[in-house]
């Protein structure tokens, strides 16, 4: 958890293939699962969020590894819910509107 901004961007393009500049929010999660960092660029610059937990460890975080993951679920994880044990709703696919 010793990297900064650029070095989170680097690993990023180098170690994931992926554009750092691209909106997306990375997470990158301590060996001791209690510290996270979220890098993501917003169009002036780079934000990165760093939380470290003074109690307790961030639940398994292989539904993130998963991927397309929404921003909802993304902060229900760094609240400390477990992704595991919730059950969300189906998504509605609508092709009208009456």
């Amino acid at each position: 958890m010793r990297k900064s901004i650029d070095a989170l961007a680097q690993l990023v393009a180098s170690c994931m293939g992926m554009d750092p500049l691209s909106g997306q929010v990375f997470v990158f999660i301590g060996r001791r699962r209690d510290k996270v960092k979220l890098l993501v660029w917003d169009r002036h610059g780079f934000w990165v969020l760093y939380k470290r937990l003074e109690r307790g460890r961030f639940a398994d975080p292989a539904r993130l590894a998963a991927g397309a993951l929404a921003m909802s679920e993304l902060v229900a994880w760094l609240e400390g819910i477990d992704l595991a044990r919730v059950r969300r709703l189906p998504a509605v696919v609508a092709s009208r509107v009456s």
